[in-house]
């Protein structure tokens, strides 16, 4: 079982580089084989369209995804989007329809395997032991933000040395190979729930699990603000005087701490408290949004602020992980992913899509703020509603409110 969860953390690995290789090499060969624009985004956009769409088409086919072999057939479709434009583009006739109907594809594929791995790897850590699936997946994190942090400079050697061409191949090849990696994993889905016909809803799921539910809100609103990081910094910049500066000092900030957060949270993930960990790291990253805007005389003071909201970025979303693995098994499990990834990716496109109208409306300072303000209430509104809703089930007895806690955790480590 051990072999089974590397080969899945492997596969990731190198789908990630592959990705994050063709990611530099598309925009350029979409503009120059288009001539527009507006068509560099298009892989990207055609594959938010298939994930924001997925829990209505793909919840049937995410929880058959249990084994290696099915992973392994999805990848090898992801591995076609990607060879539509590919191919397209090796024969000098890249069109618009080839970049939508490759992003379509391969945003399909990943729609439904991205949770399903992730989903996959928790299953094979609680077969191994106690709190091996946790760290697991904070292993797998880890290997998400090595690949950005590793291929971006490498892509841009290959550029200047050989064009960007040969990285529109990169990430087919990556794929297959994490396909043929990945397909010797076994089974591990329940049998019981391979002949269920109907999985719960995603709201069902979620209101079951209601720690997980805002777990998972918090996420969706922290990466929806992420526009005001990513592009606020650019247009601040800008407006005084020192383009790129503090976008590129912000960025590396915050790319250094957040490597450090995901090296770190692996070896403490398993002592973290859950909720509070959660908590933190939205607040902490919040602040930093706020005080970018009062601080950008110092570059220096700027990086320093980003790599703290950077460092603590991976544990909050380990222990949110964790959160999951721990409250939920099987379907309920992949379910619960499918929404975190839905949510966050989803949220982060849509900030993204609507963020340069916000900074044009209210300025990049202010939206910073707002930014900034909003991930440390948002928070705190929902513990106040945790705590109210619980003590209304629970009733005003301190005695019972300290039972209830003690069946919650006896409940959590039968689970």
């Amino acid at each position: 079982m051990r072999k089974d969860l590397r080969r899945v953390l492997l596969t990731t690995f190198v789908s990630w580089i592959g990705l994050r290789l063709t990611e530099v090499a598309l925009p350029l060969i979409a503009l120059q084989q288009t001539g527009s624009v507006w068509a560099t985004g298009l892989v990207a956009g055609s594959s938010g369209i298939a994930l924001l769409t997925s829990p209505w088409w793909a919840a049937r086919l995410r929880h058959r995804l249990t084994s290696g072999p099915t992973l392994a057939a999805v990848l090898s479709v992801q591995a076609l989007g990607y060879l539509t434009v590919a191919v397209a583009a090796a024969m000098d006739a890249l069109t618009v329809a080839h970049l939508c109907l490759g992003g379509l594809i391969a945003g399909a594929a990943t729609s439904v395997g991205g949770p399903a791995t992730r989903a996959l790897l928790a299953d094979i850590g609680d077969r191994i032991g106690p709190g091996v699936a946790v760290r697991a997946v904070a292993w797998q994190d880890l290997a998400h933000r090595v690949s950005m942090v590793v291929s971006p400079p490498v892509a841009a050697l290959v550029v200047i040395q050989y064009g960007a061409m040969p990285l529109m191949w990169a990430e087919s090849v990556a794929v297959l190979v994490a396909a043929a990696i990945v397909a010797r994993v076994g089974t591990y889905g329940l049998a019981r729930e391979m002949t269920e016909s109907i999985p719960r809803r995603a709201r069902e799921v979620l209101r079951a699990h209601p720690l997980v539910a805002d777990g998972i809100v918090m996420a969706a609103i922290g990466w929806f603000w992420w526009f005001a990081f990513a592009l606020g910094l650019a247009i601040l910049g800008a407006e005084t005087g020192r383009p790129g500066q503090l976008i590129a000092a912000g960025m590396t900030g915050y790319g250094i701490g957040s490597l450090a957060g995901s090296v770190t949270a692996p070896l403490v993930v398993a002592r973290l408290p859950r909720v509070p960990t959660i908590v933190t790291g939205w607040m902490v990253l919040g602040a930093a949004f706020t005080s970018l805007p009062w601080i950008d005389d110092s570059l220096l003071a700027l990086a320093l602020a980003s790599a703290a909201g950077g460092f603590v970025t991976p544990l909050s979303l380990a222990a949110l992980n964790a959160l999951i693995i721990e409250h939920t098994s099987g379907q309920e499990r992949r379910t619960a992913f499918a929404s975190y990834y839905v949510a966050s990716s989803g949220g982060s496109s849509v900030g993204m899509l609507c963020g340069g109208a916000v900074i044009a409306l209210l300025g990049a300072e202010t939206t910073l703020h707002v930014a900034g303000g909003v991930l440390m209430a948002v928070p705190l509104v929902l513990i106040v509603r945790a705590r109210s809703s619980s003590l209304t089930r629970r009733g005003p007895s301190l005695q019972t409110i300290e039972v209830g806690c003690a069946d919650d955790v006896g409940a959590h480590a039968e689970q």
